[in-house]
């Protein structure tokens, strides 16, 4: 009994460029969230993550689902629609979770602090007395006071050098904690792109994954919503504009807050570092995949919220240098 295997088809550079980057894409999209949880679960705080970035975030995933559903796009594209909408709620859940139990939290810390000694309804006669008296001691020139003067004159010396000591320590720790996450996070781009890459290749092998020609729907650069080939119906292509513009604008509530807050604690690097991957190889494989005006305006919709998100993203990532930046140098200064 024979067992017959399909042969890989023979493709075009531009086809398995576009199919290799499609996949990227994919890879991702599906890991995209994960750093993001994972930073929120070691801090058990999403203070950082602004829930109108998520929620908006959340809506663009909706439009795209039922995008997807409209257009009759193939089974798998669908399929990751919904995948992403489940992981959007199951990071939003995290966040509302963590908000509301730091809130009580907060709550309860406030409750039972001490209350101040030196209140407002101390005598003001008896604190200025006792700050007199102080004050005529050191004038005097009391049996000890000089002595006193100097040793505190030199335990202060003493502590700033400590101080010193303890920053320059804690600036190299830092450095090195910034190098070991560098690596990591190169290190997980690199394994996405070796995931998306290899999944493509063994698909193109095993006959699963076939190039599309023109006029049909379904490219292989498809990623989040690609249209693929064939004229779809208006209100797909509305909700595609829809989809797109949510995109682009989710991220403006999240660097406004970075803004603000002068800070990006909370925020996972690599979230926005796969969030750049996805977009920029989700926008190569459909261009790698056809030019054709037809076909570019199909497209155009997920072209701009990819194209715009990865500028958005740009923005993020010089926060993320900036407030860092800032912030070593208000160590410095402090000590």
């Amino acid at each position: 009994m024979e067992i017959i295997t399909a042969k890989p088809i023979p493709l075009t550079w531009n086809e398995a460029l576009s199919g290799i980057f499609g996949s990227i894409s994919l890879a991702a999209w599906i890991f995209l969230l994960v750093p993001q949880l994972i930073e929120n679960y070691r801090l058990q705080s999403a203070d950082g993550i602004s829930l109108v970035f998520l929620s908006v975030w959340f809506l663009g995933d909706i439009t795209n689902l039922l995008g997807a559903s409209w257009a009759h796009l193939v089974p798998t594209v669908i399929a990751l629609a919904v995948y992403f909408c489940f992981a959007d709620c199951i990071l939003i859940m995290q966040c509302v979770y963590y908000n509301r139990l730091n809130a009580v939290k907060r709550r309860k810390s406030s409750a039972t602090l001490p209350v101040p000694t030196n209140s407002e309804h101390e005598p003001l006669l008896s604190r200025q007395s006792s700050m007199n008296s102080q004050h005529s001691a050191s004038n005097l020139g009391l049996p000890g006071s000089h002595q006193r003067r100097r040793s505190s004159t030199a335990s202060s010396t003493v502590s700033r050098r400590r101080s010193l000591s303890a920053t320059a320590l804690g600036q190299i720790v830092e450095e090195e904690g910034d190098s070991r996450g560098w690596l990591k996070n190169s290190l997980s781009v690199i394994m996405v792109c070796v995931a998306g890459a290899a999944g493509w290749a063994l698909a193109w092998r095993a006959g699963v994954w076939k190039p599309v020609k023109s006029g049909h729907a379904g490219s292989p650069g498809q990623g989040r919503g690609d249209m693929g080939d064939l004229p779809v119906a208006l209100g797909a292509q509305v909700l595609g504009y829809a989809s797109a513009v949510c995109y682009l604008g989710a991220r403006i509530p999240q660097i406004v807050k970075n803004q603000r807050e002068k800070s990006c604690e909370g925020l996972s690097l690599l979230f926005f570092i796969l969030s750049l991957l996805g977009n920029a190889t989700y926008g190569a494989g459909i261009l790698f995949h056809s030019l054709e005006r037809d076909y570019v305006l199909t497209n155009l919709p997920w072209l701009i919220g990819s194209i715009g998100t990865i500028a958005e993203d740009a923005i993020i990532f010089v926060q993320f240098h900036t407030f860092k930046t800032r912030s070593g140098g208000d160590i410095a200064v402090t000590a």
